[in-house]
């Protein structure tokens, strides 16, 4: 888990958490892990896997384009490549890589490129970013599962990639519908 306040700063060269300790669960003596996903507006995203349990913190930015340090701005206008996501920090003991995929498949249309509902354009692309080998390879069986299964009427069109650089969204983008107590961006 994470000690001390989620307080993220974009200072163009990395995105850390500031503050925060990575500690070893008690139990299991396992570190908390990360997991990155791009699924549409990251709002409605952040705020599903808020209220998944063993879910310890999220936070919403950009990953995956050729811009440093982009804005929101930048993004929006489809130039920089970056895809609006989700990063959370979980614990592996509580809740596995395979659920999260499971709510990741759930929430949104993995057959639709480059759209979720009303919101058009690359940055809102279907998109795993995976952190190790492990999760590259359990992320490409469950889409390949879920392919042949009927689950989806057309072809899954989500991309498996690695992640790169993470880059926090403003501070105003955090967290953004529990702000507003809303639990879906969603008229």
């Amino acid at each position: 888990m994470l000690r001390s306040g989620w307080h993220i700063h974009r200072d163009g060269h990395d995105a850390t958490v500031k503050g925060a300790t990575a500690i070893m669960n008690d139990t299991t003596g396992k570190r908390p892990e990360t997991a990155t996903f791009g699924a549409g507006c990251f709002w409605g995203v952040e705020e599903t896997f808020r209220h998944v349990a063993g879910v310890e913190s999220t936070a919403v930015g950009y990953l995956g384009g050729t811009l440093e340090n982009p804005t929101y701005a930048d993004v929006c206008r489809g130039r920089t490549g970056h895809a609006e996501v989700v990063q959370l920090t979980y614990d592996p003991s509580v809740v596995s890589y395979q659920e999260l995929l499971r709510v990741f498949w759930e929430n949104h249309n993995p057959t639709t490129r480059n759209r979720q509902g009303m919101d058009f354009g690359s940055q809102y692309r279907s998109a795993i970013f995976f952190h190790s080998p492990d999760q590259e390879s359990t992320a490409r069986k469950s889409k390949e599962e879920r392919q042949p299964q009927g689950h989806f009427k057309r072809k899954i069109v989500t991309e498996i990639t690695p992640a790169s650089m993470f880059y926090p969204a403003e501070d105003y983008h955090q967290q953004y519908l529990a702000k507003r107590g809303a639990r879906a961006c969603h008229v």
